[in-house]
């Protein structure tokens, strides 16, 4: 328990840059004279923590001490080197210098347990080039140019200032204000057919009012599936989504963006979906049912 106490008093100092005895106290739920004691036995320790008297006085570190490898467990070592090795994605980081160093300083290595591509099949560099070009746009807050098939079939060019990068529903998408729409929008990463990184810089606006504005184009929709499409609902829903019926129908309650993704999306299940609402919805759907019909009879 007292180990534990000691790492976490570390930690919270590197956190807070300083603290008084009795606020570590109160903290660790310890009296002030096992904090003096603490602080002695990490000063025998190695670590460099003293206690500077006067009115801003407080319990500190000194200002140029680093995290030491032996301050962290080998299985927080562990933690460390899966989590580096968990954002796989736009390049294989198991060969990074940050995680050969990282393996090198913690004298240990970790099992290559996950690997995640989101590039598509026979499209690897592009996708990652444009992966790599729009984290860089996000770190280093620059607009970007795109060039954009929107869901109506037309290919527009639109300037985005890139807040991040998000992956939903089986696909990538850069989330952004766009200052055509003077509005945050989502842009499908396989639909950025071109991109230029710009020089022009931007301020980030309120983080909470880019969710709720975002949050707010979505409507709610209501599906009905028989049993057999089991496989395909519990592919694309929550099963918290899913409400399943005793004749073993499966209601489904989500919010998704009304376009022309979504119809096709509804039209991928062909007869084995029943959109109870809303009602255009369903009209939208069969009309479209209809015209592939009389487009492709015999």
């Amino acid at each position: 328990m007292q180990e534990s106490r000691l790492f976490q008093i570390v930690y919270y100092l590197l956190e807070r840059g300083h603290a008084t005895a009795p606020e570590l106290a109160e903290k660790f739920e310890v009296s002030v004279r096992t904090i003096y004691r603490d602080i002695d036995a990490l000063s025998g320790a190695g670590i460099p923590v003293y206690a500077e008297a006067g009115r801003n006085g407080g319990i500190r570190l000194m200002s140029d001490f680093v995290l030491d490898k032996a301050v962290l467990s080998q299985e927080e070592k562990q933690e460390i080197l899966a989590a580096l090795q968990s954002i796989n994605i736009a390049q294989n980081i198991n060969g990074s210098p940050t995680l050969r160093k990282l393996s090198a300083m913690f004298q240990t290595g970790s099992e290559n347990w996950l690997e995640v591509d989101f590039s598509r099949w026979g499209s690897e560099e592009p996708d990652k080039e444009k992966f790599e070009l729009l984290k860089s746009a996000v770190i280093h807050r620059r607009a970007v140019m795109i060039d954009y098939a929107g869901s109506g079939g037309e290919t527009c060019r639109r300037t985005v200032q890139p807040y991040k990068l998000v992956y939903k529903s089986k696909a990538w998408y850069l989330k952004g204000f766009c200052e055509k729409r003077q509005d945050m929008r989502m842009f499908k990463l396989n639909r950025i057919l071109d991109m230029e990184v710009l020089k022009e810089g931007f301020v980030r606006r309120d983080v909470q009012d880019e969710e709720e504005a975002f949050d707010g184009e979505y409507d709610q929709i209501t599906l009905r599936f028989p049993g057999e499409a089991a496989y395909r609902v519990y592919d694309e829903f929550d099963k918290s989504q899913i409400q399943r019926q005793e004749n073993g129908d499966l209601i489904v309650c989500a919010k998704m963006p009304e376009d022309a993704w979504l119809i096709g999306f509804l039209l991928s299940f062909g007869a084995q979906v029943d959109i109870l609402s809303p009602a255009h919805l369903r009209e939208v759907v069969a009309e479209q049912a209809k015209l592939i019909y009389e487009r492709n009879k015999t």
